[in-house]
């Protein structure tokens, strides 16, 4: 391995092997983050081969940082939060505080001082947003009451972290002289909150405006490259400064410069284009974290390791458990948020590596916060399996106990399978239109199909991009299309037709495939924007296809004047012809059999503005 090369021998070997353990992990129905942290324990010096840079991966895992939480301010919902604020707020404060008391306990037994205590505590205390998230999206329950609460509490624990992030180095400071008193150490934090304040105020004030502005900005400028380097300049350059110009950590710059882009109706796509660098970086940063696990802590310490264990999963598990059932919500709820909360991962990760940093936590705190994560993220799947089919078995004896004559009515469910998803019903439309993506395209498309009374159903897996048709009362789910039971549930057997309107596609062949099974004879319309997607997607049944540069030419030739418009169309149609596949008379979107009736204005006829470019693939 070429030493004199090291940060890219760190990214490459660190990505490779990340893929390798995550798609094995995958495979075995486990988190991907469990991989990547193996992978990290791979590279590390504690295991023979080859070692990754620790210095390199430090600093990659610093921008993992600032990214993931740049994420988690940009998907921060307050609205969610208030909609289940009276069980969240108090839930989340009491299992927060029952989970540090219980790594306290831990702490004092292994004769640590009450600041590692309470550091550690508060590490084995917050869930792991992607787990979580995961784990509820499979069983398609972010949409109920149970998941509203889940991520409401998960919200919660964040905001909780973000606070520790802010106060910790000041604490340290404060506490580290000898000399420290009550009043050093109440001056220090109130400083440092200060601080934060200021900092807060002018993101409030200066870069609620400044912000979108800059985004709306570049956007119109059409172009995707400057978009993506805005919304990283913007992330990147808030945290730093944050560091630079008020002292607070990088990862509180981030997140409340999410937090501010996400007021703005460009968050979305923002969210989206940086997510590749994102999940790159995040994986960097799980990476670096298992270059610092010791394997043979298991081995040494497999006791204190036993416990931490515990605490994440059976303590919090309790108190969670506890405090939903005393505010009366049914015990599905309980069990389901209490099966949620049974791991942790980023934000211990991140407060276990400013603890040890700020040498308040010792390093064996941060093994045993690593060892805890990696087997409460591997048990976590099988805890929800298990509750599945305890559902599903309580479900049954529900049925048995009918009488007679009731059971001869009911039907028995059937067995359960490995997930228990909550059930989708399938639409009572007939004869209507199934929509795929509701973004720009999507939109506009929508609007027509309103304005002329023609019956649809819209497919979108973000709720926020749909939240215009809510007020309408238009047929909405939630969910990804390719997925067999949101096909069901849409009656593609019996609608008029399909548009896939989403720019991936990738993720456009397989939603015709399975519209295709769905129904042999349903004419599928897909999005495209180059000759290679164009033959992707008609490989695996799409009846047309709509290529965005064609549609385009076509509406401007079209209102070329009628002195020059017969030589301008001669002149390009041979051209054009390499990429038709529209019958004359037909645009983006037409559902209409004959150019008639988009001539006479009667026929439902899409143009995009020509306004927005389109090479841009955002939705």
């Amino acid at each position: 391995m070429p030493h004199h090369m090291p940060l890219i021998s760190t990214i490459v070997v660190g990505l490779v092997l990340a893929f390798v353990f995550g798609a094995a992990a995958q495979r075995l129905r486990v988190s991907p983050l469990v991989g990547y942290l193996l992978a990290g324990v791979l590279v590390g010096p504690f295991t023979p081969g080859y070692v990754a840079d620790q210095g390199i991966a430090n600093q990659l895992a610093e921008i993992g940082v600032i990214l993931l939480m740049f994420g988690v301010g940009l998907h921060f919902s307050l609205k969610d939060l208030l909609s289940v604020k009276a069980i969240a707020v108090p839930g989340a404060v009491v299992q927060i505080a029952s989970a540090t008391l219980l790594g306290l306990g831990l702490a004092w037994l292994m004769g640590w001082t009450l600041a590692a205590g309470i550091v550690f505590g508060l590490a084995l205390s917050v869930a792991s947003t992607v787990v979580l998230l995961r784990a509820l999206q499979e069983r398609r329950l972010v949409e109920t009451e149970r998941g509203h609460i889940a991520v409401g509490w998960l919200i919660v624990e964040d905001l909780a972290m973000v606070l520790t992030l802010v106060l910790l180095p000041a604490f340290a400071n404060a506490t580290a002289s000898a000399t420290a008193d009550m009043e050093s150490i109440v001056l220090s934090l109130g400083l440092t909150l200060g601080k934060v304040v200021a900092f807060l105020a002018i993101m409030l004030v200066v870069g609620r405006r400044v912000i979108p502005w800059i985004l709306h900005y570049v956007a119109h400028t059409g172009s995707r490259e400057l978009f993506r380097l805005s919304v990283l300049a913007i992330s990147l350059g808030t945290a730093f400064a944050a560091a630079e110009l008020f002292g607070v950590s990088f990862a509180l710059g981030a997140f409340f410069a999410g937090m501010v882009l996400s007021e703005s109706e460009l968050s979305h796509q923002a969210a989206s284009e940086t997510l590749p660098l994102r999940d790159a970086f995040a994986v960097l940063f799980f990476v670096s974290v298992g270059m610092l696990f010791d394997p043979m802590i298991l081995v040494n310490d497999f006791g204190p390791v036993l416990a931490t264990f515990l605490i994440i999963v059976v303590g919090k598990s309790v108190a969670a458990y506890g405090i939903v059932r005393l505010f009366r919500h049914p015990d599905t709820t309980a069990l389901t948020i209490a099966a949620s909360l049974a791991q942790i991962g980023e934000f211990s990760f991140i407060l276990a590596g400013l603890g040890v940093a700020l040498k308040i936590l010792p390093d064996e705190g941060r093994d045993l916060i690593l060892a805890g994560a990696i087997l409460s993220i591997m048990v976590n799947p099988f805890l929800f399996t298990l509750l599945d089919r305890w559902f599903a078995k309580r479900e049954a004896a529900k049925m048995e106990k009918l009488p007679e004559a009731e059971a001869a009515v009911v039907e028995m469910p059937e067995p359960p399978p490995s997930i228990v998803r909550e059930p989708l019903p399938v639409t009572t439309l007939k004869d209507h239109v199934v929509l795929v993506g509701h973004g720009r395209v999507g939109k506009f498309i929508t609007q027509k199909l309103a304005s002329t009374g023609t019956p649809f159903l819209v497919i979108e897996a973000n709720k926020t991009q749909v939240a215009d048709l809510s007020s309408e009362d238009a047929a909405v789910l939630i969910g990804n299309a390719a997925d067999p039971e949101i096909a069901t549930a849409a009656n593609l057997k019996e609608a008029r037709c399909l548009l896939v309107a989403i720019p991936d596609a990738f993720e456009s062949g397989q939603i015709v495939e399975q519209g295709r099974k769905q129904n042999p004879d349903l004419p599928i319309i897909v999005r495209v924007h180059s000759a290679a997607q164009e033959e992707h997607v008609e490989k695996f049944g799409a009846t047309k296809v709509v290529m965005a540069e064609q549609e385009i030419a076509r509406a401007m030739i079209a209102d070329v004047p009628e002195a020059v418009r017969g030589p301008v169309i001669e002149s390009v149609e041979p051209a054009a012809e390499m990429g038709e596949v529209l019958a004359a008379g037909e645009t983006t979107g037409v559902l209409e059999p004959n150019a008639e009736a988009d001539r006479s204005g009667d026929g439902l006829k899409i143009e995009r503005p020509l306004s927005q470019p389109a090479s841009d693939t955002a939705q």
